[in-house]
């Protein structure tokens, strides 16, 4: 399978350019359901909150209903701030690092509350081939990362703080595998590791032999 894409660099800038407008957008109108146009039809979006449970969703319609709506519900001021984004054209891929912060003043360091440690979002983005998007790019996979332990500390001192407000305290209880999109491991519908990486498309190293394989081989 050859790396190239097919998309120029700056198509895939232009593309960025317009996922953070209209991240921008959706912090100002606390509505996060407007980015799902950005997603592919049978794009696929996924995270981890444990080993054992871990959010994916399928399909435009379950990233709108479930990953920017039920699961960003209850955030209303939060941002997240692009730091660094990291562009291949060759395999269409971009990572983007963001911090997560509040809009809630932290009257200790008169700062905004902010969850610690380094988030991120793993974009695949491809051009459409058919369909009502045909010739548009759109993402086609996302897969983010973020210190789980640190979010949960950083909520609790918000509702120490008494500045919690009651969105926030309905979006603390939105856990478990009873949540839609909330999977076992072992049945997620689509792999935690983005599908082309799964299959081994962009390999760069072959998995190590096991020690106990080493030492037969030398015999």
């Amino acid at each position: 399978m050859s790396e190239h894409s097919g998309l120029t660099r700056a198509e895939i800038e232009e593309f960025w350019d317009s996922w953070l407008a209209v991240n921008r957008e959706a912090e100002r109108t606390g509505d996060w359901r407007i980015m799902a146009e950005w997603y592919a039809e049978d794009a696929s979006y996924g995270w981890m909150y444990h080993p054992d449970e871990h959010f994916m969703a399928v399909g435009r319609d379950q990233i709108r209903d479930w990953a920017i709506g039920i699961e960003m519900d209850g955030l209303d001021g939060w941002h997240y701030d692009y730091q660094v984004t990291v562009i291949d054209e060759r395999k269409s891929m971009i990572v983007g690092f963001w911090k997560q912060k509040s809009g809630i003043t932290d009257d200790a360091t008169g700062g905004e509350y902010e969850i610690l440690g380094i988030g991120g979002s793993w974009f695949g983005v491809e051009r459409q081939t058919s369909g009502p998007d045909e010739g548009e790019i759109k993402i086609a996979w996302q897969r983010d990362w973020f210190d789980l332990p640190s979010t949960a500390h950083t909520f609790m001192e918000i509702v120490k703080s008494g500045k919690a407000p009651e969105s926030l305290l309905k979006r603390m209880k939105v856990a478990g595998h009873d949540v839609p999109g909330h999977y076992h491991y072992k049945d997620l519908p689509s792999p935690l590791w983005p599908p082309p990486v799964e299959r081994g498309d962009y390999i760069t190293q072959p998995p190590g032999q096991a020690p106990g394989d080493a030492a037969k081989e030398a015999r």
